[in-house]
């Protein structure tokens, strides 16, 4: 039985990432450290905490005394860091922040980490590590900047940022590597692409783009909607990150990424037609519809449903064109290949949404409303 810490585990990967592991490994205990910030919900892994196999701590990563504690308490054997304020367009509004949580939270980590694992010198004296341990840092893909109309990222790629989300997430990445090469510290890195599925707060692109037509609003798309992104559906991300941990190489970084290149105007359009199709097929999911038109049947009409809610927004500072993944190396080395295509995923995940309504309305009430409107309304 090894001991995970799990940082920020009530956000959307997080959470994936510990029903996976529950679900299917048996061998695994878990230890949840959350601050539960706007985008950590309790509720989303509240049947998964406050048992033998995962225990849930709210607090912040940069909390030194905290994170000591407990290292101190549970003799962690893997560190699992998701933790990080991950919003582009709030990194423009508040740069400083995501310093504070992604550089400065990751570097406190791997100090604690550090001092809990050291156990001597060697000859060269360089610190020797408790048998077993790990440190995995999870990251993006944006840490490489933007690509033109051919060609990968991999894992060679220079690294190019061109937000504070992604300059924090950069910074992150090399002082994980730092503590690799100054203390010969047991880490790996995995940057993925863009995840989508179930628990993902709507600020970010599907599941705002699902809440919005529900509610029979505008769907916002930045610019012309030419951007282009790797999808990958988070349950194959999930088995990606347990893979690496389990039997990556130290010190290497493995690119996860789904094969799915789609433009965000042509994520929108398929989410709109999938609402509509799935509503057509199916018109008990009407009823979670907060804008009600009634038709002739005495049902909510759909035809409302089109692109024409679509509206072009001012573009985000310094967008980046286009993210694309080539993720041979985790193929090669360790087997691990996306079986979800974004087709399946897509449907997968607007279905939960509409069953899930009651999640999506628990996450969204009080100030993420306010911010909401300041965020997209004109832009």
């Amino acid at each position: 039985m090894k001991t995970y810490l799990v940082t920020g585990a009530a956000g959307f990967i997080g959470a994936n990432y510990i029903k996976y592991l529950l679900k299917n490994y048996e061998d695994v205990k878990i230890v949840v450290l959350d601050l539960l910030t706007y985008a950590g919900n309790l509720g989303t892994i509240a049947k998964d905490i406050d048992n033998d196999r995962c225990i849930f701590h709210r607090g912040d990563i940069g909390d030194r005394a905290l994170v000591d504690s407990l290292f101190a308490e549970y003799k962690f054997d893997v560190v699992i860091n998701f933790a990080a304020e991950s919003h582009v367009d709030r990194s423009i509004e508040n740069p400083q922040l995501f310093l504070e949580t992604n550089i400065l939270g990751t570097q406190n980590m791997l100090d604690a980490a550090r001092k809990a694992w050291v156990t001597g010198r060697d000859e060269q004296g360089y610190p020797t590590w408790r048998d077993g341990v790990r440190y995995h840092q999870v990251s993006t893909d944006e840490v490489y900047g933007s690509l033109g109309a051919e060609g990968y990222f991999t894992e060679d790629t220079p690294l190019c940022p061109h937000s504070p989300y992604s300059a924090s997430k950069t910074s992150a990445d090399l002082f994980v590597m730092a503590y690799h090469d100054t203390f010969h510290m047991p880490v790996t890195i995995t940057r993925c692409s863009n995840n989508y599925g179930p628990y993902h707060f709507p600020e970010k692109l599907i599941p705002l783009i699902i809440k919005n037509i529900l509610e029979g609003k505008k769907l916002p798309v930045y610019g012309d909607g030419s951007n282009v992104r790797d999808w990958l559906y988070v349950e194959d991300h999930c088995k990606a990150i347990e893979m690496v941990v389990r039997k990556g190489r130290v010190g290497q970084v493995y690119n996860v990424g789904g094969h799915n290149e789609k433009t965000n105007i042509d994520i929108v359009r398929l989410t709109i037609a999938t609402i509509h199709r799935l509503m057509t097929e199916q018109p008990e999911y009407r009823k979670v519809l907060k804008k009600v038109v009634m038709g002739e049947d005495g049902l909510p009409t759909i035809d409302w449903i089109n692109d024409e809610l679509i509206t072009f927004v001012k573009d985000r500072l310094g967008h980046d064109q286009r993210y694309a993944i080539d993720p041979t190396k985790i193929k090669e080395e360790l087997g691990w290949y996306p079986e979800t295509c974004f087709e399946v995923g897509i449907v997968k995940t607007i279905e939960w949404y509409l069953n899930n309504q009651a999640w999506v309305e628990e996450v969204t009430s009080g100030d993420y409303q306010h911010y909401y409107e300041r965020m997209y309304a004109g832009r």
